[in-house]
């Protein structure tokens, strides 16, 4: 029960965070575990949807999923027929990024709204081209989508939820019910709404009226922020550093409270009036039950803040009041469903109150400050980063008593031995971060610089193609010359192609690995329409990508790397595939 807790707050608090520990630079260490699953088809990665179309003008929204971005100087607009003209596509800043193949572009996380003016009035198919990136290390060709714009009456597009979403929410504010924060309304449901008469229809429908004006409470605030949260685009804003650093502090200020160092409440000027609100409200009627339940919700929201501003961005993103305000009812429900039990059938319904209850606050506060430190990895450096990550382990680690070394009791035994090895992991991150390392996954692992007197692969020794009849041509000679062959997939707007150019395949390693084999370097930077066919004959997204084929011109798939990848994971694979060929 505990763990299942902690996992459903987790993923309640978890979007808060998850701009913060994707890097903006795609992430070389994923490569070596890339396929086709990790990445999702492009038309899902980028939603484009039509908001509104009207007399004046035309509003799109574009809605990157997490994890993956658009380029701003990619857009592209046009009308067909083509004698219907449009203005020019009011575009917000983006982010700004600096390549160092590409120079300085601009890019777009989570929301984008752009809205074109317009001045006929007759309808017509518009047609939108976009290109975007997974920060995994996947770049998408362009992709063109269209869409029928209406003669020039107003047209508004709704926004769409899903019951999956719904019942996580309500998943998550089960799992709220059980912290310490809440639990201290079951005495205020039972001892004023109920006055201690628990069960029945009366228990049933005086709890109801306390639990559903508290879920609306959550449900005007979810509707608020889907409805005005797209403005803020809050997403994407958190990639400035002036609102992670407080976004971090702010988690870690919560864990703190988790922790027990301070206690966190509502001001004293605020608690007090609402608690003389609370005392003057007469129990045991229906009107009496409601107020108690909007009170309650101001009174316990402060404790669950953190999840709360979690899913109140996951909601900004959708940019869907009534999606968000259904998502927040929801899960204002499932903190109230427990209640409603206690309420009919007593309180053997619910788990007995006890030391449980700390290790859930403890959990909670160790996955916040985990948050912060994810919040703040895109803000500071790499080897700071790993520190910090370190310290973090480190400090679970002797909490779990991995220096105690007294008896103790089996369970306790096994949590010291877990701790022990978060010590061993602390000590790992630390020795790694100072000998320029910054990667959590592999601490003390190589450098991946290269040597300057390192052997580069000569340009000469890469055949490049563009057409697929060029590339099959290829590999039919390849496959008559019993000849392996490596094939790359390139395009010049790919800044992870050009990671791999330089880093990978000219590394000494590399090269040597891959003598024998033809190189073969497919350039899709036209993505035309029998590139793409060909991505599609290969199912491929997009570079770049790396695939091997055999003397029997056969692909090993097994072998294949999609995405950005390192030179030491390269040759493990070349050497893996030296061995199918």
């Amino acid at each position: 029960m505990r763990r299942l807790l902690c996992l459903l707050l987790f993923v309640l608090a978890l979007p808060a965070a998850a701009t913060g520990l994707l890097e903006s630079r795609p992430s070389s260490t994923l490569g070596s575990i890339n396929n086709s699953a990790d990445f999702l088809p492009v038309r899902e990665a980028f939603q484009l949807s039509l908001v509104e179309s009207t007399s004046q003008s035309i509003k799109l929204r574009f809605v990157a999923t997490e994890g993956y971005y658009l380029y701003r100087h990619r857009f592209q607009f046009r009308a067909e027929p083509g004698d219907v003209t449009l203005g020019a596509a009011q575009l917000p800043d983006g982010q700004k990024k600096h390549d160092e193949y590409f120079g300085d572009v601009e890019v777009y996380h989570g929301i984008l709204d752009v809205e074109l003016p317009r001045s006929d009035q007759r309808a017509f198919t518009l047609v939108v081209t976009y290109q975007g990136c997974a920060d995994k290390g996947l770049c998408y060709p362009p992709e063109t989508e269209r869409l029928s714009i209406n003669a020039g009456n107003s047209v508004s597009v709704p926004y769409s939820w899903s019951w999956r979403e719904l019942a996580l929410f309500f998943l998550a504010g089960l799992g709220l019910t059980f912290t310490p924060c809440v639990l201290p309304m079951l005495p205020i449901l039972s001892g004023v709404v109920l006055r201690g008469q628990v069960g029945g229809w009366r228990g049933f429908n005086l709890s109801l009226a306390y639990v559903l004006p508290m879920a609306a409470c959550f449900a005007l605030l979810g509707a608020l922020m889907g409805m005005f949260g797209a403005q803020l685009n809050l997403q994407a804003r958190l990639q400035s550093a002036w609102v992670l650093v407080p976004f971090a502090t702010f988690f870690a200020v919560f864990a703190l409270a988790m922790f027990g160092v301070f206690e966190l409440k509502l001001p004293h000027a605020i608690s007090s009036r609402l608690d003389r609100i609370a005392g003057r409200t007469e129990g045991g009627s229906l009107w009496g039950a409601a107020v108690l339940g909007v009170v309650s919700s101001l009174l316990v929201s402060p404790c669950v803040s953190a999840p709360l501003a979690g899913a109140l961005l996951y909601i900004s993103a959708s940019g869907d009041a009534l999606g968000g305000g259904l998502k927040l009812f929801m899960l204002g429900l499932g903190m109230g469903a427990p209640l409603l039990l206690v309420a009919t059938g007593g309180a053997a319904w619910l788990p007995k109150s006890g030391p449980w209850l700390i290790y859930v606050k403890n959990a909670i506060g160790v996955l916040l400050l985990g948050l912060a430190i994810g919040l703040l990895s895109r803000v500071l450096p790499g080897q700071v980063t790993l520190l910090l990550i370190g310290l973090l382990a480190a400090g679970v680690g002797l909490f779990l008593g991995a220096l105690e070394f007294v008896y103790k009791p089996p369970r306790k035994r096994l949590g010291q031995l877990f701790g022990m090895f978060l010590l061993f992991y602390a000590l790992a991150c630390w020795f790694g971060a100072f000998s320029g390392q910054s990667d959590p996954f592999n601490p003390i692992g190589q450098s991946r610089t290269i040597a300057s007197n390192a052997p580069t692969q000569e340009t000469s020794a890469w055949q490049t193609v563009d057409t697929p009849a060029e590339l099959d041509r290829v590999l039919a000679q390849a496959r008559s010359a019993n000849t392996a062959l490596l094939l790359d997939w390139y395009a010049d707007w790919c800044i992870s192609c050009k990671v791999i150019e330089r880093e990978v395949l000219n590394d000494s390693i590399v090269i040597e690995r891959l003598k024998g084999y033809r190189l073969v370097r497919f350039d899709i930077t036209q993505s035309n329409a029998e590139q793409r066919a060909l991505l599609d004959r290969y199912q491929l997204f997009g570079p770049p990508a790396l695939m091997f084929f055999g003397k029997d011109g056969v692909e090993r798939v097994d072998v294949r790397v999609i995405g950005e990848i390192n030179a030491r994971d390269f040759a493990e694979r070349v050497a893996r595939a030296n061995d199918r060929i």
